[in-house]
């Protein structure tokens, strides 16, 4: 499909990208959404932890929410976007990947970018203990990349698999990367670092003979971590293997059901890569919209409901 127009205008202020993505990562908060945890365990015989928060309607649809790199399902923009949804009739299943719950997983390895076996895990969870007719994704920065790499990448979706939105997406991981060690960045890059950094000291206290002292101190950047951990954790051969392996932009041409990929042309952390037009315009199936306002998962709008959660909800009825 070419790209969608959009109309999204902000005011004055969050028309910076920086501080829209400053806002809504730190600022915003959601009230009245109600979440009822469910363990899962998996079949490496580690867990997943599942909020779940209802429509309080005899709904048959549900938007599996997934989060970003060092979230979790309380962030605001999952508690936004459950909202709205269960105001408007479905259920919501927001994911936390592998330690991001409130307590280490069990396991060396984690969750990353290109991590589908544990998402197929919840999805065959959910249609063997659930009666929807209708699910969808919905997720965001690596969380976006993480469904449509799903999607793409070959594996027997599920006849209620109906559309996807992914929202702010690093489609290209290597691209995404460097510009998060760019300058511009370097406030994000040391909160991320920071944050990695301590759940990776907690590894080393579990699976002292894994991670030394030494691989800790080689640790500068958010390359130095996927080279040093994420790669070996997760069977890959360095940090450049994983980008190349796990970057969801191979895998749009193969999209089959209906996806849509909002990306902000002023996001500070996408390159020119992360802009999929050949591959929108090649597929059917895969709609790509870049507003010139957003930033990194900002996106402000009134009343507390950002634009990408009243254009999922939008999109999701269209299907």
């Amino acid at each position: 499909m070419p790209q969608v127009a959009s109309n999204y205008t902000p005011p004055f202020l969050f028309r910076n990208g920086h501080f829209a993505t400053i806002y809504s990562g730190i600022i915003r908060s959601v009230n009245g959404v109600v979440q009822k945890r469910e363990r899962i365990t998996l079949s490496d015989g580690d867990f997943l932890d599942l909020d779940w928060s209802d429509s309080h309607t005899s709904t048959h649809k549900l938007v599996i929410l997934l989060h970003g790199l060092e979230g979790d399902a309380q962030r605001p923009y999952i508690t936004g976007s459950a909202k709205i949804l269960n105001q408007n009739g479905f259920d919501t299943c927001s994911v936390n990947y592998r330690g991001c719950s409130g307590e280490p997983n069990t396991k060396y390895r984690s969750y990353h970018s290109g991590a589908t076996e544990d998402l197929m895990e919840v999805l065959d969870h959910i249609l063997n203990t659930r009666n929807y007719s209708e699910i969808y994704l919905k997720g965001f920065s690596l969380g976006g990349n993480l469904l449509l790499k799903y999607l793409g990448e070959g594996n027997d979706v599920p006849r209620e698999l109906k559309g996807a939105v992914a929202v702010s997406v690093p489609c290209d991981l290597h691209s995404s990367c460097k510009q998060l060690m760019s300058p511009k960045n370097v406030l994000y890059a040391i909160r991320f670092k920071g944050n990695l950094l301590d759940k990776l000291r907690q590894k080393q206290t579990l699976f002292p003979e894994m991670i030394s002292d030494t691989d800790i101190k080689k640790i500068k950047t958010l390359k130095d971590f996927d080279d040093i951990y994420t790669s070996r954790a997760h069977n890959f051969k360095d940090a450049l293997d994983y980008y190349e392996q796990c970057s969801s932009l191979q895998f749009l041409p193969n999209i089959k059901v209906p996806s849509l990929i909002i990306n902000a042309k002023n996001d500070s952390f996408l390159g020119p890569e992360c802009f999929p037009v050949k591959e929108t315009d090649s597929n059917p199936k895969l709609y790509l919209e870049t507003p010139n306002y957003g930033g990194h998962v900002g996106f402000w709008g009134k009343n507390n409901i950002t634009y990408t959660e009243k254009r999922a909800l939008a999109f999701f009825n269209s299907i």
